[in-house]
């Protein structure tokens, strides 16, 4: 429960974070991309910092024997890029040109009510279960681990005859 509210509570602080940015407005989005026309430089100082606060702080908290609020670290086991992680990303920016919105900025707009923000988010959550289908049918879930059961001392030392 505490990791819930911790999640909540950081998805708050972006959003607010993303609202005083600017950034959930499309036209911010858009003009950051046109970079052959008037191009917006504001999104990426927002990035820039963000990625800065995630290098300091990021570093400093994998120290740690774990998290605060976890019993470990979900850290992704791949280190280097696939093809689903290119075609996903590429599937993203895709998105993101099209619409003009990123998906944080897009829940924050949703939930003030904006109808464009509103159809993002509908078509996003839409994708997301349609990706979750097509994946469950296409991966195989792994196989539970096989547990021997516990033989009594008498079958080991016997050769279990």
């Amino acid at each position: 429960m505490k990791a819930r509210l911790a999640a909540a509570g950081a998805g708050v602080i972006f959003g607010v974070g993303l609202g005083v940015s600017g950034m959930v407005k499309p036209a911010k989005v858009l003009g950051f991309l046109d970079i052959a026309g008037a191009w917006d430089p504001s999104l990426a100082f927002v990035m820039v910092g963000a990625i800065a606060v995630h290098l300091v702080l990021g570093r400093y908290i994998l120290r740690r024997q774990r998290p605060i609020l976890d019993d470990r670290f979900h850290l992704p086991a791949a280190t280097r890029p696939d093809a689903r992680l290119v075609v996903g990303a590429g599937i993203f920016g895709v998105g993101w040109g099209l619409g003009g919105f990123c998906p944080g900025p897009a829940i924050v707009s949703a939930a003030g009510g904006s109808a464009p923000a509103l159809a993002f988010v509908g078509t996003m959550a839409l994708g997301m279960v349609l990706h979750h289908v097509v994946h469950a049918r296409a991966v195989p879930k792994p196989a539970e681990p096989h547990r021997a059961e516990p033989q009594p001392a008498e079958q080991l030392t016997a050769g279990g005859d």
